[in-house]
């Protein structure tokens, strides 16, 4: 409790005092490594077999190292499914052919492995290679365009509980308002902290569906069954976005306290011609008031350890500057960890620690331990050489340009790039590039 405290003031004092800290190293490392539609792995000629899924994870993870990688986020759940094994989610057919089987012949598994499970091999590998592996989950998307829910298979969550989502589009959601929604992704979330030997669980910018011209929400039923007080249907949103933080922290750290939970959100909060604290940008759309993640106030909150927001624009990009964003989510995630840090400390010196009065009482005790959100950047080689992009993604390296800019804010302390097929064909010399800041 002593160092609790004192760890308290301290931070107090050091903020207060507006001490400017000293350049962070940029410790973490990382990349993307997506699943869904086959992304990245595994190849589509390797669905279903394992010895060859196997060999290409170990292929990425020595070309990753290779160039200064220490860790992969690696999407594991990308749409109520599984690519481990798992007794509530049935596995992906991103990796097995057909959802929830290993192809049409069983004997695809024999003389490789009976247990053959993804995530297990990839934490093993990779930490073989002291790298870490962040297990990537989407909380709320069942389906997307390609998909339709004929592909579910019987025992499914939406087969069994149908009420609990709704279409959206051409894609199928989980309905973000009810509680059994929140109570179902702890479990997975628990599910896959206890049994696997991650190093966080990591979510991206999937929240509420990114919005579609003049087609409006199917929550509205949802919203005037379930106000919960509220009779602004956009802060009740919010409100259940924030719950599902709150209550995915609170499992992952009641599970094993020493897993982080890391999110990266889309790269505008808001902007500031609707808020004050928003930044200089012009985006169509923000996190705040579009996908309704309010990202500022779980690092408030301490419910992340840390936020990794996706600055897939140039420098001098007219809606949204790279070097605007990343200077302003450095200032804001300072500003937070100073509200989290006050709030701690207030609690500790004006409560009472008092008897659990309910279960996430037990779950999430007072005083919680203080851990200060980090600050990661999301970055796009993906962009890089294309024809399609602004001339900054043309010539040159803008990732170098981007990796110049990272090292002059102290705040930044990681890098992450999406994603990890593209990064490694090494458009224009961008793994020399990160070898040469990475590996000197």
């Amino acid at each position: 409790m002593r160092k609790l405290y004192i760890t308290i003031v301290l931070f107090i004092i050091h903020y207060s005092l507006f001490i400017t800290p000293a350049r962070a190293e940029i410790t973490f490392r990382g990349a993307w490594i997506a699943t869904v539609a086959n992304i990245d792995w595994p190849s589509t000629g390797s669905i279903g077999y394992p010895a060859t899924q196997q060999q290409e994870l170990t292929d990425i993870l020595d070309s990753l190292q290779s160039i200064g990688i220490n860790s992969v986020i690696f999407q594991v759940r990308p749409t109520a499914d599984a690519l481990y094994w798992s007794e509530l989610e049935p596995w992906s057919h991103w990796l097995t052919g057909i959802q929830g089987y290993w192809q049409d012949n069983g004997s695809l598994l024999a003389g490789i492995d009976d247990q053959y499970d993804p995530l297990e091999f990839i934490v093993s590998e990779a930490h073989d290679r002291d790298m870490q592996v962040h297990a990537w989950l989407n909380p709320y998307r069942v389906t997307i365009s390609m998909m339709d829910t004929s592909q579910l298979v019987a025992n499914h969550i939406m087969r069994l509980h149908p009420d609990w989502f709704w279409q959206y589009g051409e894609q199928w959601y989980f309905e973000p308002g009810l509680d059994e929604t929140r109570h179902w992704i702890c479990l997975v979330v628990e599910d896959i902290v206890s049994r696997y030997d991650i190093d966080a669980i990591h979510m991206d910018d999937y929240f509420y569906p990114y919005p579609k011209p003049r087609l409006p929400l199917p929550d509205k039923a949802c919203f005037e069954a379930h106000p919960r007080g509220f009779t602004d249907i956009r802060e009740w949103r919010r409100n259940n976005v924030n719950m599902a933080i709150r209550d995915i922290s609170k499992t992952i750290k009641a599970t094993k306290p020493d897993v982080e939970f890391g999110i990266s959100p889309f790269g505008v909060w808001r902007n500031n011609t609707r808020d004050s604290l928003g930044s200089a940008t012009t985006a169509g759309l923000t996190n705040y008031d579009n996908l309704y993640a309010d990202v500022l106030y779980w690092i408030r909150e301490g419910w992340i350890d840390y936020v990794c927001p996706q600055l897939y624009w140039h420098i001098g990009n007219r809606a949204a500057d790279y070097n605007t964003l990343a200077h302003w989510w450095a200032q804001r995630v300072d500003e937070a960890n100073l509200e989290y840090a006050k709030k701690a400390f207030r609690r500790l010196t004006t409560e009472e620690i008092v008897p659990p009065a309910s279960r996430d009482d037990i779950i999430h005790p007072s005083p919680v331990p203080v851990t200060f959100c980090k600050l990661y950047i999301g970055m796009a080689p993906y962009r890089l050489g294309s024809e399609k992009e602004a001339a900054a993604w043309r010539t040159g390296n803008e990732i170098d340009r981007q990796m110049k800019i990272n090292r002059t804010i102290p705040q930044i302390e990681g890098e992450c790039f999406y994603s990890t097929k593209p990064l490694l064909r090494n458009p224009l010399g961008v793994c020399d590039t990160i070898r040469n800041y990475y590996l000197p």
